[in-house]
């Protein structure tokens, strides 16, 4: 999964609550839920983000609140990928489980400002910052989540693995 996309950057410890303000966590609308991504950090984010767009950030990224929403809401503005020198454990766990990649990346603050241009090669483990030519290596993403993002996150992975045992049952038509 090769991806590019133009930078947006963060600092340490950028907590869940700014990621996504908790009185949206009744919205499950996702153009809407991706409107309001980042709006407690940088206001001009959900205005401005592009899709395939990359957040990168320093130290223990999403930490806070376990809501699974903060990922969601980055995944919905289009962002396709995040790197950071390091996320908490339960956003780095939930940005898998909805399809958004999410990439450990010592460093990662000397390759790239705001607004640079990053290729990122999700199986190789490989980020390049396409105006420098900088390159940084680190280890890539194990296959079963590069499958689980394949799929587009954790539900509709174990939906497909499931189905040819018939233990998943589709609710809207009652389908084994």
């Amino acid at each position: 999964m090769i991806l590019k996309g133009r930078v947006w950057r963060y600092g340490d410890n950028v907590d869940t609550d700014v990621l996504y303000p908790s009185k949206y966590l009744v919205t499950f609308d996702l153009s809407e839920v991706g409107k309001h991504a980042l709006e407690g950090l940088d206001p001009e984010f959900s205005r401005e983000v592009k899709a395939g767009d990359i957040i990168v950030a320093g130290r223990n990224f999403g930490c806070g609140s376990a809501r699974e929403q903060a990922a969601t809401a980055i995944k919905a503005a289009g962002v396709s990928v995040m790197l950071a020198e390091s996320f908490s454990r339960t956003f780095y766990r939930n940005a898998i489980n909805v399809g958004l990649p999410v990439l450990v990346v010592p460093g990662i603050g000397k390759l790239c400002a705001k607004g640079d241009l990053l290729e990122v090669r999700l199986e190789e483990g490989r980020i390049r910052n396409l105006g420098s030519g900088s390159e940084l290596q680190v280890a890539p993403l194990p296959d079963f989540v590069l499958q689980i993002l394949a799929k587009g996150g954790a539900i509709p992975y174990y939906r497909e693995r499931m189905a040819p045992h018939g233990r998943v049952q589709d609710k809207t038509t009652g389908v084994r």
